[in-house]
């Protein structure tokens, strides 16, 4: 694909820089980091830990005032005391290879130009600044050699795991349940890490764009595939696709209390977002407006869209079991602020913050069939670590100052504490 060829053309001078810069070492030596305060991604909170890490990954977590804690004799790297250290965040969705094209026009997310290409490895580098390790990029084969890229350590960038391309429902033009599943193995064999799929219109209007039919095909074969079936689903295609036993359901709006409940009994994740895509579009109308997907009738009612999801996940956090992930639908002009999504969940969606940490921690690891890799600080799992200047329990906008980024044991930021600016860009 000529997506891949330009990326993967653009890659060596990317990896001669890298090479270069001081910024990202190669680290494969024990390293130790000390802090004060510690989110352990599941809830918990761990005070005054070191925690050691030998090449990729956490090997001990031991009190700061351990016997043999002598810093003669077991100095401390990375001294992060006085900040909040806690595992690096999963956003559960994204769209990572979203950019904005030379005319500042939005370019969606199938670019193959040069310029798309370095906007996509841009995009990866202030998502990971912004503290998220990992990140599932539901919908672009141009998300593949950027995944594997980052995997080989040729750019810089969070874990990702894409669908290649979604499984667009069209009513009966999407297919047969046979056809169907064809193209679910057909993404698997294209290297898909999970299965994105359409079963709805837009936000406010819309009937189910999939019969239950298709649907049940479409998780069924997902399933034999050994791959995770993500399912864009506003209102009566949420319960469908809960019937269907895919794995997670995107956004869910519309959605009544017994569909949540469902959710809830079968184990299915809820994937809602809190404000930051509506924001997106609407700070950056002039670059979206393009009929027929983004109207000004469509514009004209997404602020009150806004509340609209607050609300709903204040219902959402009420239902006994439900299981919420952290994901933002991170479009053109959100990447890097992928965090801004915990501030409305937080503040305006009624979350508790320890709970919106766990959502993008541990059960977003769960979530992604990860959880015995990353998403807790556990000795055995990915060293993934971010620190914040501020306590995220007592005041969520912390989020916003991420200064420490380890992933896999390389640290990419060990910023000094100093204000940054917000959403705004007004100093924080």
């Amino acid at each position: 694909m000529r997506s891949a060829e330009i990326i993967l053309g653009i890659l060596g001078v990317c990896a001669l820089m890298l090479q270069i810069s001081s910024l990202v070492p190669a680290q494969t030596k024990r390293i130790v980091i000390a802090a004060s305060t510690v989110l352990d991604g599941k809830g918990g909170v761990l005070r005054d830990a070191r925690i050691v890490v030998e090449g990729s990954k956490i090997v001990a977590i031991v009190p700061n005032d351990a016997p043999g804690n002598d810093p003669k004799s077991a100095p401390v790297d990375y001294d992060l005391r006085g900040l909040t250290v806690l595992p690096g965040w999963i956003d559960a969705h994204v769209h990572i290879t979203w950019t904005f094209g030379p005319d500042g026009k939005n370019a969606g997310q199938g670019g193959t130009t040069q310029e798309a290409a370095y906007a996509a490895a841009s995009n990866a580098w202030l998502t990971l600044m912004a503290g998220f390790t990992t990140v599932q990029s539901v919908g672009s084969p141009a998300d593949v050699p950027l995944r594997d890229a980052i995997a080989k350590g040729l750019l810089p960038g969070p874990r990702i795991l894409t669908a290649v391309e979604p499984l667009m429902g069209q009513g009966e033009k999407t297919g047969t349940p046979d056809e169907i599943r064809a193209f679910v193995r057909k993404q698997k064999a294209a290297g898909a890490d999970l299965i994105k799929i359409y079963a709805s219109g837009g936000m406010t209007r819309g009937t189910m764009t999939m019969s239950q039919e298709q649907l049940n095909a479409a998780c069924d074969e997902a399933r034999k595939q050994g791959l995770r079936s993500l399912v864009h689903a506003f209102r009566d295609a949420v319960r469908a696709a809960t019937l269907a036993g895919c794995t997670e359901v995107e956004h869910g709006l519309g959605a009544s209390d017994d569909d949540l409940k469902l959710m809830a009994e079968r184990g299915s994740y809820l994937d809602p977002q809190a404000g930051l895509l509506l924001e997106t579009y609407l700070r950056y109308k002039d670059k979206y407006l393009a009929p027929p997907y983004y109207t000004e009738e469509g514009f004209a009612g997404m602020k009150g869209l806004i509340p609209a999801h607050q609300e709903f996940i204040r219902r959402a956090i009420h239902i006994p079991g439900l299981k919420i992930v952290y994901g933002t639908d991170a479009v053109a002009g959100a990447h890097g602020r992928n965090a801004e999504d915990f501030i409305h969940r937080v503040r305006d969606a009624a979350v508790n913050p320890m709970t919106a940490m766990v959502s993008a921690n541990s059960l977003g690891a769960e979530a992604l069939g990860m959880a015995d890799q990353i998403g807790s600080i556990a000795p055995g799992l990915q060293a993934d670590i971010i620190a914040l200047d501020g306590d995220p329990l007592k005041d969520i906008k912390a989020v916003r100052r991420v200064v420490f980024v380890m992933k896999g044991g390389t640290v990419y930021k060990n910023a000094e504490q100093r204000a940054v600016p917000d959403f705004e860009g007004v100093k924080r």
